[in-house]
């Protein structure tokens, strides 16, 4: 989202004082009231749509994936991969599915268990409470918004911080998660529509005929 940058043209010759010369800074937002806000406008609805935008960073850059993204309460998720065609991450509130075409395998887990790095987006499935799933928050400021900055709550999920950009309207636009395997996660979202219609069929995974499966072990599991 751009930033617009509005010029303010003094009518006059401004008069010397002892602030001339010193930029005025902006206020960043308190953790907490972005909390509220964000709260506020995702705890409003039960069914959510967008189109993401993916990148996956673990000691080199990966390519660029996207797609769209379908929410729907409580603990549902579609996404559906232009790019790469064919790619898909279902959960149907209980198990997640990753299918990818080019090794026609599906890598099947629990949700609550799942180590899938989208796992964290689970946090909108329900209702909303970042202070339930996260701690230590912090903001900065962003391009076009605020940066909410959190860690994760404990030590058993696959991830220790995300950061999300919170639009002035409280929409989340941007989010990185960041893995214990210090792999990095990106999401810039756009074209969200709150409530739309959704239909339930849209998260139930049918496995490819002829492939592969595969059933996640996680962390906790092996320990």
């Amino acid at each position: 989202m751009p930033v617009l940058l509005v010029g303010l043209v003094a009518a006059s010759q401004p008069q010397p004082d002892s602030h001339m010369g010193k930029p005025t800074m902006t206020a960043i937002p308190a953790a907490a009231d972005v909390i509220r806000q964000v709260e506020a406008r995702y705890n409003r609805a039960q069914t959510l749509s967008l189109h993401f935008e993916e990148t996956f960073e673990q000691g080199r850059p990966h390519r660029p994936e996207s797609g769209t993204l379908v929410l729907r309460k409580p603990g549902r998720m579609r996404w559906d991969y232009e790019a790469p065609p064919g790619k898909v991450f279902v959960s149907d509130g209980k198990m997640a599915y990753l299918y990818t075409p080019q090794d026609h395998r599906v890598e099947r887990s629990s949700l609550k268990m799942s180590e899938d790095i989208r796992a964290p987006m689970a946090f909108l499935l329900g209702r909303l409470d970042l202070k339930r799933e996260f701690r230590s928050f912090e903001t900065r400021p962003g391009d076009g918004g605020t940066w909410l900055d959190a860690l994760a709550k404990n030590d058993r999920v696959p991830y220790e911080k995300i950061e999300l950009l919170v639009a002035p309207d409280a929409s989340i636009r941007r989010l990185n998660v960041r893995g214990r395997d210090q792999a990095v996660l990106g999401f810039v979202f756009s074209g969200e529509s709150l409530n739309p219609p959704v239909n339930d069929r849209l998260f139930h995974f049918a496995i490819p005929e002829g492939a592969e499966i595969v059933d996640a072990v996680t962390t906790e599991q092996e320990n």
